[in-house]
């Protein structure tokens, strides 16, 4: 068998797995795929163990210490699948927790999406592991967003408090420890030097530091927005 079709019953074989993995989590219709972009071997060997020993070095572990030959990042309707290292992993958007961080990369510091898959693991995906971050990266964000804003909103409703890392939310106000301001007041939420800032009266208020990246941020952020847009409206 030539190296060429070698290469594509492997990518046949992936694909089935991806395939399965994808069914088995009920994920819905396939709607892209970005892969790893090529990489003359040795290198990325070098490169993936020198990250990988950084990695545990530093106390974090998990999948996408660098996308290898045949890796592939597949959207669907409700997750997504990450084929690395030869496994796969499963996200469901509905049940994972993102968080956008910075982490080492073959070019240096890249920005990162830190995701919890369907057995608890986390899957590292960096900007450059797969082709056209600019499309994956806020598709990610928007889908996990419009998966989980209508529970969240349902729990506010019934009087429950969200945590997100350090802050929490209330329907009626947002705060951390104990400090808070109701909606009206909050006219910005941002993560500035690895903490939490809020924009209140003209004014930055930093309420805590989120080393490893705050988790689902985006989804935040759009509570924030229609919570603060509703009272504004009811003044």
């Amino acid at each position: 068998m030539s190296e060429g079709a070698s290469r594509d019953r492997a990518g046949e074989l992936l694909l089935a797995r991806v395939s399965e993995a994808a069914g088995r989590a009920q994920l819905g219709r396939r709607r892209a795929t970005y892969r790893a972009p090529l990489t003359e071997p040795g290198v990325r060997q070098a490169v993936a163990g020198r990250l990988r020993r950084l990695l545990w070095a530093d106390g974090r572990t998990g999948a996408g210490a660098g996308a290898g030959a045949g890796a592939r990042l597949d959207l669907y309707e409700h997750g997504l699948t990450a084929a690395v290292d030869g496994r796969i992993h499963v996200v469901r958007y509905d049940t994972t927790v993102v968080r956008r961080r910075r982490v080492l990369s073959p070019q240096g510091i890249a920005h990162a999406h830190v995701l919890v898959d369907v057995d608890g693991e986390r899957i590292v995906l960096r900007s450059g592991d797969f082709g056209h971050p600019e499309a994956w990266e806020p598709e990610i964000r928007r889908a996990v967003t419009n998966a989980q804003v209508p529970r969240a909103f349902a729990a506010l409703a019934e009087g429950a408090r969200l945590v997100f890392g350090p802050v929490w939310i209330t329907r009626d106000t947002f705060g951390s420890r104990g400090t808070s301001l109701r909606w009206a007041q909050v006219q910005r939420i941002e993560i500035l030097n690895g903490s939490v800032a809020v924009r209140a009266a003209g004014r930055w208020q930093v309420w805590g530091t989120v080393t490893s990246g705050i988790p689902n941020l985006c989804v935040l952020h759009a509570l924030a927005e229609q919570l603060s847009a509703a009272e504004r409206d009811e003044d």
